[in-house]
């Protein structure tokens, strides 16, 4: 990635990252329940790449919301769906889940603050998410009720929530299709980054035909990550992960290398990012968000 992409990056997750931190705080309304507010600081402060809120901030900008109102409402936005994200993270670590032990190099939420106090950090920031974008004073009433339909659906049933049903199905089962296992990572992975694209749209106000463009670019960069993910659990290292390696395989997971194998594995994530790079040639002055695609498929971590 080029040096100042990396700077300008680097620039964005710590804005977000700030402002994260700005909402959730112990006040004198959470004193007595300070343990589930530092409890959501923790997970919200465990780093991570901070995508999903960088397209937010992005597709605000490639789509002309180049204002302090926009950029405000799409900073309030990225929060939310960060504070979802965490959410979703928190809830997939706990023993009844994923069953894991450490998130980017530091104890999970449930090993750091216990079981109960996790869960309910988990749902504070679900809560939090939505009541962020309710207050915003820099979102019209409009462009709040399209973004909370946006964010409720991609977390949802159908979505988020749903995939991570399907996954769980998926581990007593030796016959998984590669349809189906496109299904719940589009699901599971895809509608959070999907969501991203969206949310930068209404932000900018953006057009009709701009909002389908960035739709279409999440489903296939979210299907693209989520293939680099299975990778790397087979190619990658703990200490650049911060979690164990292989985890899917001592599991017996089906992932899109069981199905592919290795090589067809990466192709298919190659693939996925130039139709994802092709789309973003429709945006003026995509080079940061062209730059980021492209190191997403050859991330080590």
């Amino acid at each position: 990635m080029e040096t100042t992409h990396k700077k300008y990056l680097a620039a964005l997750a710590e804005q977000v990252e700030t402002q994260l931190l700005r909402y959730v705080q112990v006040t004198p309304e959470t004193e007595r329940q300070a343990q589930v507010v530092e409890a959501m600081r923790y997970s919200l402060a465990a780093g991570g790449k901070r995508i999903r809120p960088v397209l937010v901030l992005e597709f605000c900008r490639l789509c002309g919301g180049t204002s302090e109102t926009a950029q405000k409402g799409a900073m309030a936005a990225a929060c939310a769906l960060e504070m979802i994200h965490t959410f979703s993270l928190i809830h997939d670590d706990l023993p009844e889940m994923d069953n894991d032990d450490f998130r980017r190099g530091k104890p999970s939420c449930h090993k750091a603050f216990g079981v109960a106090t996790a869960l309910l950090a988990g749902d504070a920031l679900l809560n939090e998410a939505f009541q962020i974008l309710a207050d915003d004073l820099f979102l019209s009433a409009e462009q709040k009720v399209q973004m909370l339909h946006v964010l409720t659906k991609a977390t949802g049933a159908s979505e988020m929530i749903g995939g991570q049903i399907m996954d769980m199905a998926f581990e007593t089962r030796n016959d998984v299709t590669l349809e189906e296992q496109t299904a719940m990572c589009a699901a599971k992975t895809g509608a959070l980054i999907r969501a991203a694209c969206k949310l930068g749209c209404i932000a900018a106000e953006s057009t009709k035909t701009q909002r389908t463009l960035a739709d279409e670019y999440g489903a296939k960069l979210g299907l693209a990550f989520q293939i680099v993910d299975d990778i790397l659990d087979v190619t990658g290292s703990e200490e650049v992960l911060g979690k164990p390696v292989g985890s899917d395989a001592q599991e017996g997971k089906t992932t899109f290398v069981t199905l592919l194998g290795l090589e067809e594995a990466r192709k298919r994530a190659e693939i996925l990012t130039q139709e994802a790079l092709e789309i973003l040639e429709q945006f003026s002055e995509h080079d940061f968000l062209t730059d980021l695609t492209r190191e997403l498929l050859i991330r080590e971590k």
